[in-house]
């Protein structure tokens, strides 16, 4: 290499450098622009080892089949990035190589570059092929960038691959026989192209090579392939807080509530956007997506990113409302802006946030925007307001007079809280308490605590709604209220446990209320009832005839997906029936959700969108005789569904404790 090539390098180099830190300095300047978020105190180790189990190792990333070449792909950028590190170097500084440490660490590394090289090229050429010719629907599989990423990768490799060829073949290479594609394959090929030109394409490849290196460090910070730079710290900063809890807000005077500027989210949000794959692995288990609904949450979060470019300058102005791109309208026609209805079409399931590889937090994100909705310009679906007013007024979602709330245990002699001072409380919940199907699970579940001789109470009619739908469409005032209510009443009577059969109120109670100073432990009935079992306080009666046929188990969102409660529910029915439910083929962390969570439970749903319709086809095609659920809207969405698809003679749907209620001596 010429000195005059030195020079040249060493300036294209610098100004490539500078832009490239000028861009990255830009980019945090916009994720800083997000409010505080105190996630990263403590935890360090904890945190390390996250990252490099989920960002270098890829656990997420592997558990799909196309994930494999996603992490050769990654892994080969890794090990090649000594090889371009030297590259670089050599370039500026032509006596410092690899070559210093010795020929035989020098070849093993030409092995290694040259065979990883090979296998970089070969994952490039699937990704072609998946986007031109398996074209998955969950992936913007004709998308010019990734074509442009893949292209560069591609012509990265085959430059390296000539750059070498060249020099064998002309004989300035100082060892052979140590890069098996190189010598094999392209050391010939440049041979017979170029004859005695050889070390003139040497250089004109080293240039190409350089210049693709250059040109892609470049172009990362304005593609969809900036994640390259911030997936790993995302996987450090990820919540361990599982499900991750939106924060309370504060109400003062002359507030605005939730977020409608991208800046008003946290700066983890913002990392959130910056730093997705578009793998399209959460809109691919999404239900609203998989529905036909304008919910798609990899194109949600792209927005959030699209925003934050292109109205990040001005805000780091001090600009909040002059010129901005909207981050929420009535539509979402505009890339960068979301539409309401993509909001309010979410069941904060979380499969999205399950699913994704490098864990983005998309719920919390939907609920701050849809606290704007609610709280700052009461724009909401028509059928909340009764809703709402229903909770406020009578603290539960049909309006029904609170007085009723304790009806359901008229016959069942269960003692109220104010009489037996019971350390143990049994959160009935609105579901237990006021819907005619589920006050019969609220029965079976008083049953079958009595027989295991377990000690507890309910509220009665002090009892009041937890507030998990209320939360979830973002009116979080009266959220707050509610939760205060409830807090000073279990510490009226001084409540040590809390054991509940809906989940909803399971995570509402054990997550969101520790915010407001709530300590105690929450059991949901799955765990409890197997507990129970597995330490003999409950027997069944071995005479007693098991369940009806084959029982399938379907997992809840809230259960399975924010608490980690799988095995335990099916536990429970393979102890009541003696042998392991079936399973539907989208289970466990994948399981598809009935369509009742987020508040979708008290909002109408047009017939060829509807959620239940889809899960309850899938049920069905198991050709099962119960449908076994550990949740009160579970089993109001499958009821439905059955009689929808007219199958109310082919299999009926059972709580858990109902199961074991009907195997309960006496």
């Amino acid at each position: 290499m010429s000195q005059t090539e030195n020079v040249i390098f060493a300036v294209v180099l610098a100004i490539a450098v500078a832009a490239f830190l000028q861009s990255v300095w830009r980019l945090v300047s916009f994720i800083r622009l997000g409010k505080p978020d105190g996630r990263l105190s403590g935890e360090l180790l904890r945190r390390f080892w996250t990252m490099l189990v989920y960002a270098f190792w890829q656990r997420r990333v592997r558990k799909e089949t196309y994930g494999w070449n996603h992490f050769f792909l990654f892994w080969g950028f890794i090990i090649l990035f000594l090889a371009n590190g030297e590259f670089v170097i050599a370039g500026l500084f032509p006596s410092i190589t690899f070559e210093l440490l010795g020929e035989p660490i020098y070849g093993a590394l030409l092995f290694l570059f040259d065979v990883i090289s090979m296998i970089v090229l070969v994952n490039v050429a699937i990704a072609f092929f998946r986007r031109l010719v398996l074209k998955p629907a969950h992936i913007e599989y004709n998308s010019r960038d990734g074509y442009l990423i893949l292209s560069l990768i591609g012509a990265l490799m085959l430059a390296f691959f000539c750059l070498y060829g060249s020099e064998f073949a002309s004989g300035t290479m100082s060892v052979a026989g140590v890069m098996p594609v190189t010598e094999t394959i392209f050391a010939p090929l440049m041979g017979s192209l170029f004859g005695s030109a050889t070390p003139i394409a040497a250089r004109v490849f080293w240039w190409l090579h350089g210049l693709i290196v250059l040109s892609f460090l470049n172009y990362l910070p304005y593609s969809k392939h900036m994640h390259i730079l911030t997936a790993i710290p995302n996987c450090y900063a990820r919540s361990f807080e599982y499900p991750a809890t939106v924060p309370r807000e504060e109400f003062k005077p002359g507030a605005r509530f939730g977020v409608s500027v991208v800046d008003e989210f946290s700066w983890k949000d913002l990392l959130d956007f910056t730093a997705c794959t578009e793998c399209g692995r959460c809109n691919q288990n999404c239900p609203a997506t998989s529905t036909g609904k304008p919910l798609n949450p990899r194109l949600l979060v792209h927005d959030g990113k699209v925003n934050l470019l292109t109205n990040g300058s001005r805000l780091l102005q001090g600009n909040r409302s002059e010129g901005l791109m909207p981050l929420i309208g009535k539509t979402d026609e505009h890339q960068g802006t979301i539409g309401e209805d993509a909001l309010w079409a979410c069941t904060t399931c979380g499969a999205c946030m399950t699913n994704c590889p490098v864990f983005i937090e998309h719920v919390p994100k939907i609920i701050k925007m849809r606290r704007h909705l609610v709280e700052n310009e009461a724009s909401f679906p028509h059928e909340l307001a009764v809703f709402f007013e229903s909770v406020e007024q009578r603290s539960n979602p049909w309006g029904i007079t609170p007085g009723d709330r304790a009806k359901w245990a008229r016959d069942l002699a269960v003692p109220l809280m104010s009489e037996a001072r019971c350390d143990t409380l049994f959160f009935v919940g609105c579901a237990g308490a006021f819907d005619a199907r589920n006050k019969k699970v609220a029965t079976a579940v008083v049953r079958a605590l009595k027989a295991a001789g377990v000690q507890f109470a309910i509220l009665g009619t002090e009892e009041k709604c937890c507030g998990d739908s209320v939360r979830r469409l973002g009116n979080e005032y009266l959220f707050e209220r509610m939760a205060n209510t409830n807090v000073e009443l279990f510490k009226k009577y001084d409540v040590r446990r809390i054991i509940t059969y809906c989940p909803h109120c399971y995570t509402t109670l054990k997550h969101d209320y520790h915010q407001f100073g709530m300590n105690m432990e929450v059991r949901h009935h799955s765990e409890f009832l197997h507990e129970l079992l597995e330490t003999g306080r409950l027997k069944l009666d071995g005479d007693k005839p098991v369940a009806d046929g084959k029982v399938l188990y379907h997992d809840s969102c809230y259960l399975g997906r924010y608490n980690g409660l799988y095995e335990e529910p099916r536990e429970v029915v393979r102890r009541v029936t003696g042998r392991k439910p079936l399973e539907m083929d989208r289970r466990l962390e994948k399981s598809f959700c009935c369509g009742a969570g987020g508040g979708r439970m008290w909002m109408e749903e047009e017939p060829e969108h509807r959620i239940n319709a889809n899960r309850v086809r899938e049920a069905l095609g198991k050709d099962a005789d119960v449908v076994a659920v550990a949740c009160p809207y579970c089993m109001t969405m499958f009821d439905d569904g059955i009689k929808d698809e007219h199958a109310e003679g082919r299999v009926k749907v059972m709580d858990i404790a109902e199961l074991v209620a009907a195997r309960l001596p006496g």
